[in-house]
């Protein structure tokens, strides 16, 4: 690790295009977690209702997950060659259409490449390698599926919540972001603080005003940053979320009775508050 931080510090370009590229990579690899996670999901709980009435799929949702089958055309689903698979730069050369059936190919494909990217350069600035740069990409990437999850399924799933919950414990065994014990309250604040809100608020109004996604998403952000760091993730979260809500429906004329994923917003805060524990160190 030595050899790499002298080397971070002796080839900054290198160090930084290096980085970039990766998060291209990585980027492209969340786009596959994004559109396969959730209908792995969907796929396993048709699997649950369905087997005590005896009726099963013959094992196809088995055969879907993260590595197969191998990347296939949304519209058409014939292969992608490798070729064509390139991130972000395969998109701007096909100008946002699939080869095959020339059909368009959304934006956020190349869109989630980019903001990876950035992430990772950013983090590249704040930390240098080591095991809090290594955190910090993966606290970042998590963030990133989140958000787009949410945004379009309204879902945070656990098998990620609850795997960046303990994954945020684990490097701050060795306190690399806070120290353990902070980390552990940080994880209970988290999630009985907005627990507690979403049954005054239900107990009061009689609406669910948040998920129970929420609940796990701050409180494994409250594990990687500690309790500390809560109060003001949950104020950006919390602003940002209503100012750009507010403008967006107002624009769009959307109903405000319309739920509103807040995980993007917590989010966030979570990257936010990461950024300003890395300019404290």
């Amino acid at each position: 690790m030595d050899d790499l931080r002298e080397f971070a510090q002796v080839f900054p370009a290198w160090w930084y295009g290096a980085l970039g590229v990766l998060g291209l990579i990585v980027g492209s690899f969340l786009n596959v977690v994004i559109y396969r996670l959730p209908i792995m999901l969907e796929r396993r709980w048709r699997q649950d209702i369905d087997r005590p009435t005896g009726m099963t799929d013959g094992g196809q949702a088995t055969r879907y997950n993260l590595w197969w089958p191998p990347s296939s055309c949304p519209h058409c689903q014939q292969a992608i060659a490798v070729k064509d698979n390139i991130p972000l730069f395969s998109w701007l050369w096909l100008c946002g259409r699939s080869r095959c059936c020339h059909q368009p190919v959304s934006v956020q494909y190349p869109l989630v490449e980019v903001i990876t990217m950035l992430a990772f350069l950013m983090a590249g600035l704040l930390w240098l390698p080591g095991m809090a740069l290594c955190g910090a990409l993966i606290l970042l990437s998590f963030l990133i599926v989140l958000t787009v999850i949410d945004i379009k399924t309204l879902l945070l799933p656990d098998v990620l919540t609850l795997s960046l919950l303990w994954i945020g414990l684990l490097f701050n065994l060795s306190e690399t972001f806070v120290p353990l014990h902070d980390a552990v309250v940080g994880a209970m604040v988290g999630y009985l603080s907005l627990w507690l809100l979403y049954w005054a608020f239900k107990y009061a109004t009689g609406k669910e005003a948040l998920g129970y996604g929420d609940f796990k998403l701050l409180g494994a952000l409250g594990a990687w940053l500690g309790w500390q760091a809560l109060p003001n993730l949950v104020l950006v979260a919390a602003l940002s979320g209503l100012i750009v809500t507010l403008i967006w429906r107002g624009v769009r004329k959307e109903d405000t009775a319309k739920p509103l994923a807040f995980g993007p917003w917590l989010a966030i805060g979570g990257a936010f508050s990461a950024m300003m524990n890395g300019f404290a160190l």
